[in-house]
């Protein structure tokens, strides 16, 4: 009991005598790691392997306190070996990660600019494909890439590289023909693929009710920061995927929002020259 009450008193000399500038930025460090892999597990089966390992550290620093000898090599044997375990078991979140660092507003930037009237075309065009296909309870998926590129999802489907249109996406999706049984990758003001084949949803969150055409739209969500609307063959409902969570029923006004702060980004610096520039041409040219 002893070495257990000299062993805090260390502890809390070395935090209030020896705590310098370095240390607390290294404590902060941990701590927002630790955060991030809490939140990156949280609802999924990594939340139960963290509170595992979490145990186990505890475990192996109270048989250190305490001097059980044996139980402390032991588990620090298991520690030690166990690494290459632990980066296996946490494959997905250490995933997820590194494609949230990779997303990062430092590093990533818009790559392409898209002009106030071209995005209020795409809306439009995009809008009237879902409500149509939802009156007429056709089943759709349209996948919005974002920062993340989906290039290997592009690559499971025919590519088509085409402008977007309600006309277009509607042939798409109509049952019976070649490439209305997958989903659809739409990047920028393109439409890149169809018929492309997503992974199904890993959380246990998705209703039991809701096919594998909604597991699909939740799949894709869980690894990237896609964005998926669905409509239900079943019922025609709409919904949207992200974040690996559904939103259902998804209306028609919560659509265009969505879209708004999807394609209307505030165009400053270069992306104003550019716009004012087409616009310039276009006037001059109906001179």
């Amino acid at each position: 009991m002893n070495d257990i009450w000299s062993t805090i008193r260390n502890m809390t000399w070395n935090l209030t005598h020896r705590l310098g500038i370095i240390d607390i930025i290294d404590i902060l460090i941990v701590a927002v790691i630790v955060y991030e892999l809490l939140l990156l597990t949280r609802h999924t089966r990594g939340s139960a392997l963290l509170k595992g390992l979490f145990l186990l550290i505890l475990i192996v620093i109270v048989s250190n306190v305490l001097g059980l000898t044996s139980l402390n090599w032991l588990l620090m044997v298991i520690l030690q070996n166990g690494a290459l375990v632990l980066v296996i078991l946490f494959q997905p979140e250490i995933r997820k990660m590194l494609e949230r660092l990779g997303r990062s507003r430092i590093i990533t930037k818009r790559s392409k600019w898209i002009l106030d009237d071209d995005s209020g075309i795409i809306i439009n065009e995009i809008v009237q494909t879902v409500v149509d296909l939802s009156r007429r309870r056709v089943g759709a998926l349209i996948v919005f890439e974002r920062k993340t590129g989906l290039q290997d999802v592009i690559e499971t489907g025919t590519q088509l590289n085409a402008e977007i249109s309600a006309p277009l996406l509607e042939n798409i999706f109509e049952p019976n023909t070649p490439l209305h049984d997958g989903a659809v990758v739409i990047r920028n003001e393109q439409i890149m693929a169809a018929a492309c084949i997503l992974p199904l949803a890993e959380a246990s969150g998705v209703s039991r009710e809701l096919g594998t055409r909604h597991r699909a739209a939740v799949g894709i969500t869980e690894n990237t920061d896609a964005a998926v609307i669905v409509v239900s063959e079943e019922t025609g409902i709409v919904s949207l995927a992200a974040d690996g969570t559904l939103k259902r029923p998804f209306t028609v006004d919560e659509l265009r929002a969505f879209l708004n702060g999807l394609y209307r980004a505030k165009v400053t610096g270069l992306g104003s020259i550019l716009r004012n520039f087409v616009r310039k041409g276009a006037v001059e040219k109906k001179k």
